[in-house]
């Protein structure tokens, strides 16, 4: 049976998120929408796991969240990127530039 998403290395959600949220404060679901939309739908998180994701970056002190009303007037959670996220956020970047970077020569090795 044809896969029709990515499975999410370790890792993954977490400098997803942070690139996500550098782009403005977003609630759960935007955070969820944008990852897919940015993907070709190729990337989707489960409820569960980004919620889990979120709790664990903001005890971290790289994002903060606060209560706002979505665009359907709903109270929601609005997240956004601290200082020290964006820092995070860049050291990441690297990291993961680096990652694919040595994984594609190895595929593309002949």
């Amino acid at each position: 049976m044809p896969k029709t998403s990515l499975d999410l290395l370790q890792g993954t959600v977490a400098v997803l998120i942070l690139k996500t949220l550098s782009w403005g404060p977003l609630h759960g679901y935007d955070i969820s929408r944008s990852i897919r939309q940015r993907s070709d739908g190729a990337l989707g998180l489960e409820d569960a796991a980004l919620y889990q994701a979120l709790h664990r970056l903001e005890r971290k002190g790289w994002i903060e969240a606060e209560w706002g009303l979505s665009e359907n007037n709903r109270r929601a959670r609005f997240y956004r990127l601290t200082d020290e996220g964006r820092r995070e956020l860049q050291t990441e970047l690297s990291t993961w530039r680096s990652y694919v970077a040595a994984v594609s020569k190895v595929l593309e090795t002949a």
